[in-house]
């Protein structure tokens, strides 16, 4: 059975959004998932399943979830192979930067966003901040801090969708125990 990877977005944050990792566990597993593995409570998820398609993978775990959370749980998926490849890629855009890489942050999407937006964001121009769209993957590199981000406050990069972001140290944590 293929392996896949799962990134959760918008869970335990604050009071009401509580998915403890058991319960994603148990909620994986009554999607049809095996060998069921979490990193970190903020929603990573490796598995195998018998679906051939990520998204069939994705619409059982987000049904799964919401049953199980009581709430919606949007669910990113990437085949193990592709998360390695996303990874990679990140590693290669961190080791390019030119200057210090204060956070490098991945924003993760079900599916690619438009050419326009990719576009758009990619012509942004704000100091110490860069942006690299690739695929279902938005890479972000700030001198700064997340919080005070143009880039991440902008139109723009709104307009890519919504996706759920990782730092690349989680992504690298989660390629070499699971891809």
């Amino acid at each position: 059975m293929p392996t896949y990877v799962a990134f959760l977005r918008a869970i335990n944050l604050g009071a009401t959004r509580k998915f403890p990792k058991d319960a994603i566990k148990a909620a994986t597993e009554a999607a049809g998932g095996s060998d069921v593995e979490t990193y970190i409570n903020t929603g990573n998820v490796r598995l195998t399943h018998a679906a051939r398609s990520v998204a069939k993978v994705q619409a059982a775990l987000e049904e799964a979830y919401a049953a199980d959370a009581g709430f919606e749980v949007p669910t990113i998926v990437f085949t193990a192979r592709d998360l390695a490849a996303l990874t990679e890629r990140g590693e290669e855009l961190h080791d390019g930067h030119e200057g210090d890489v204060g956070n490098h942050y991945v924003t993760l999407y079900a599916t690619a966003p438009t050419a326009a937006a990719v576009e758009a964001a990619h012509a942004l121009d704000h100091a110490g901040e860069r942006i690299v769209v690739d695929g279902r993957a938005a890479y972000v590199l700030l001198d700064g801090n997340i919080h005070t981000s143009k880039l991440l406050a902008s139109k723009e990069f709104k307009a890519l969708g919504q996706g759920t972001a990782r730092t690349i140290k989680v992504l690298r944590t989660v390629t070499g125990k699971w891809c």
